[in-house]
């Protein structure tokens, strides 16, 4: 293959992914956005579900916000898994409502991760028809209980999960954060996967997931999927093997998350998820985050090439070149507008592949050494 034929396509594989990302403008719902209100006599009662370990920085924030929801019969419990700075202080202040009930975790089990563990306590002691899982470090909108619920039934599924807008405080958040929303813009059109009945073309974010009871008894609820480090994408690609359905929403008007609070926590964080969610499957791994560097930076490459010296790329592999630039550009832009990135990433775009690329590297080294540890826990133990 030549240089011209080889641009050109990278500029093909390109173009085809912001098709997806234009067709995901119309198909990727956002939440609150349409649907029936029904009236406060016909809705389920929920129980909002919030495993806490070592979250003083957020959790009060988050379950004010939950406390604050306009949804008629609601319950919030909390679960404090073995935390040691003031997170269960906080939740014993927060504990006079009578809607939150704080619990605390029973010791961590052989073969479970701790927010496996936390979720299954959390679902076994819940009383509600629904069953909301949200992380500690996210804020909800006063209308996101009743708008998912509401969405629920206008899907007609039996699991829903949002992406959440994701707020980002220094520097190293905002280089590895907009990971997350821009992949879910631009290599997953939600039309056809959420129809589809392959587990493996499934997606979900942890950060907000909504079932109802009956699926996630059926699907084995967190026992499930008890030593999984992607809990979110391993339920629903059990709810998908089950015959149910799922979908996955835009929830930023609804729902704020910060992940991570430094650039240390991100690459922890990545680390910890990155590989998992490829199933460890080392040969796809390689080629998809070599691929993606690729086409990220070899097109604009060729063209200060074409600048410092025009002899070795010719007219027509620049104007290929120029294309895939632009359009690798516009991808950034779309996710970072929809998802309320600040602007001035999509500069930056293309350090966030390199920086991805290398946090990914790491993540292999991590899970293959079995040396994971997420607060304070190991990932793997003797004997599990």
């Amino acid at each position: 293959m030549t240089l011209r034929d080889h641009e050109a396509s990278v500029a093909v594989f390109l173009a085809l992914l912001l098709l997806i990302s234009l067709s995901n403008l119309v198909g990727f719902r956002r939440l609150g956005r349409r649907g029936r209100r029904a009236s406060p006599g016909d809705l389920p009662t929920v129980s909002i579900l919030v495993p806490a370990r070592n979250e003083e920085r957020g959790v009060e924030a988050c379950i004010r916000s939950l406390l604050a929801q306009d949804y008629p019969r609601f319950e919030v419990l909390v679960l404090d898994d073995g935390s040691t700075d003031r997170t269960a202080a906080i939740l014993r202040d927060l504990s006079a409502d009578a809607r939150l009930r704080v619990l605390s975790g029973a010791p961590l089990p052989p073969g479970w991760l701790g927010k496996n563990w936390a979720c299954h306590q959390l679902a076994s002691a819940a009383s509600g028809e629904l069953l909301l899982f949200t992380d500690a470090d996210t804020r909800h909108h006063s209308l996101a209980v009743r708008d998912a619920v509401a969405a629920l039934d206008d899907e007609r599924v039996d699991f829903l999960s949002v992406l959440p807008a994701q707020e980002m405080g220094t520097w190293g958040e905002r280089l590895l954060v907009p990971l997350l929303p821009w992949s879910q813009q631009t290599f997953y059109p939600v039309v056809a996967l959420r129809r589809a009945p392959l587990s493996a073309l499934t997606t979900a974010i942890g950060q907000f997931m909504l079932f109802r009871r009956a699926a996630y008894e059926a699907i084995g609820g967190h026992a499930r999927v008890r030593g999984s480090a992607v809990d979110d994408c391993d339920l629903v690609r059990e709810v998908a093997r089950g015959g149910l359905r799922w979908t996955l929403l835009d929830g930023t008007s609804r729902v704020t998350c910060r992940m991570y609070g430094s650039f240390r926590e991100a690459v922890l964080g990545f680390s910890k998820n990155l590989f998992a969610r490829f199933g460890y499957n080392l040969p796809v791994f390689a080629f998809v985050w070599s691929w993606l560097v690729w086409v990220t930076w070899q097109p604009p490459v060729l063209l200060v090439l074409r600048a410092v010296r025009p002899d070795l790329v010719s007219r027509e592999v620049a104007t290929y070149a120029a294309a895939a630039t632009g359009i690798s550009f516009l991808l950034w832009a779309i996710a970072d507008l929809r998802f309320r990135v600040r602007l001035d990433h999509i500069l930056a775009a293309p350090l966030t592949v390199l920086a991805a690329a290398a946090v990914a590297a790491r993540s292999v080294v991590w899970h293959i050494s079995r040396r994971g540890v997420w607060k304070g826990r190991p990932l793997y133990r003797a004997g599990d």
